[in-house]
């Protein structure tokens, strides 16, 4: 589409609309714009290849995911089957048939091309992992197991056994689909002789019994940039379920989720920790050190007369820029700490103090009581 719609407006609902909702005004739209209900009208074709555009990526629960937090813009770099970053965007018109099967059971429109069934491929992964704050400031190479379903070492993924092929199936003499017409519509069906594959296998293969893929234990390596966030996809391409009788394999999608850390909270590049000090440091001014994440440590400088709830930023303290330059901020809190023991000699010293007072060395408070006095009449 060369206007990205929006597409909740696309399906007429709304973004809170449960999956129920969304399948039933798909439905509806692709019934109404189906181009063989309006005798081959490109506006209506154009239409309904939009509302199944959109129907693909709401049906998804990560694609609606990544579309609500990103977008159109979630879909622009994808690889593989297709072109949104879960292969489900962009499509020719065979793709929006294979939504429109997955609503009524069975579905119009061609999905071939030069007359034979398209491959579809494999289906992509989701994992997630864990990392720490440290390794999502350093970056971090690491490894993953994963259970996937692989090609056939044995048939090398066509399910059929070596030194033999196969044969276009005689039901629908390769095209993998059938056709019957009712009323104004025409439908097309998977071929119920081959599976839609178009071809039938004469002798399979033993080791994947004609699957043309095996389960398997496979080990990866996985690098994470510095800077990543909760939340943050990293894609291998490929390395998703093979695709049955040597379809392409689809994309393995790694979640990054960063475990919560004992002393910072992050909001994108800025850190924030919170730093009890005495009221003496409060008062007197002073130095205080905070660790980064790097391990290096910060001097915040103290100002005298320093009160509870201030915020001191550290210019470049924070996590870097993912997949740029610089560094965010640290931001520290100063909570002032009133003491709960003391001893004799600190407690005749605050005696001392408190007959010195008069009421200028806290401004605040003295404002505050004389506003009180004023509000009650003096």
């Amino acid at each position: 589409m060369s206007t990205e719609v929006d597409y909740y407006e696309l399906l007429e609902v709304s973004r809170t609309a449960d999956d129920g909702a969304i399948k039933a005004s798909y439905r509806k739209l692709a019934i109404k714009y189906h181009p063989d209900k309006n005798g081959g009208c490109k506006d209506h074709e154009a239409k309904f290849k939009a509302v199944s555009e959109a129907y693909d990526c709401l049906r998804d629960p990560q694609k609606r995911a990544a579309y609500d937090r990103f977008g159109h813009a979630a879909f622009k770099n994808g690889g593989g089957g297709g072109q949104g970053p879960f292969g489900g965007g962009g499509a020719d018109f065979g793709g929006f048939s294979d939504i429109f099967e997955s609503v009524f059971g069975e579905f119009m429109g061609g999905g071939r091309q030069g007359g034979r069934p398209q491959q579809r491929r494999g289906a992509d992964l989701r994992y997630d992992l864990e990392i720490s704050l440290e390794e999502a400031f350093h970056g971090k190479a690491t490894e993953i197991t994963v259970d996937v379903s692989s090609a056939c070492d044995t048939c090398h993924g066509s399910g059929a056994t070596p030194g033999t092929g196969t044969r276009d199936c005689a039901l629908c003499n390769g095209h993998g689909k059938v056709r019957s017409q009712q009323g104004p519509f025409v439908f097309e069906r998977a071929c119920p002789g081959c599976n839609g594959a178009g071809h039938v296998i004469t002798d399979p293969c033993g080791k994947c019994r004609g699957e043309g893929r095996v389960e398997k234990t496979k080990t990866l390596s996985v690098n994470v940039p510095p800077g990543v966030d909760e939340g943050t996809r990293i894609r291998l391409s490929g390395e998703g379920e093979a695709g049955q009788r040597g379809a392409p394999p689809g994309d393995l999608y790694i979640f990054l989720h960063v475990s919560k850390h004992a002393l910072f909270e992050r909001e994108g590049t800025t850190l924030y920790a919170r730093a009890p000090i005495s009221f003496t440091t409060a008062a007197l001014g002073g130095e205080i050190e905070i660790p980064g994440p790097d391990g290096k440590p910060n001097t915040i400088r103290i100002t005298p007369g320093i009160q509870s709830g201030r915020e001191l930023r550290q210019r470049g303290a924070g996590m870097p820029v993912l997949q740029g330059r610089g560094r965010g901020d640290l931001v520290v809190r100063i909570e002032v700490e009133t003491p709960t023991k003391l001893s004799a000699r600190q407690r005749e010293l605050l005696e001392a103090f408190r007959e010195t007072e008069t009421g200028d060395e806290c401004p605040e408070s003295q404002g505050f009581f004389a506003r009180v006095k004023k509000a009650v009449g003096g």
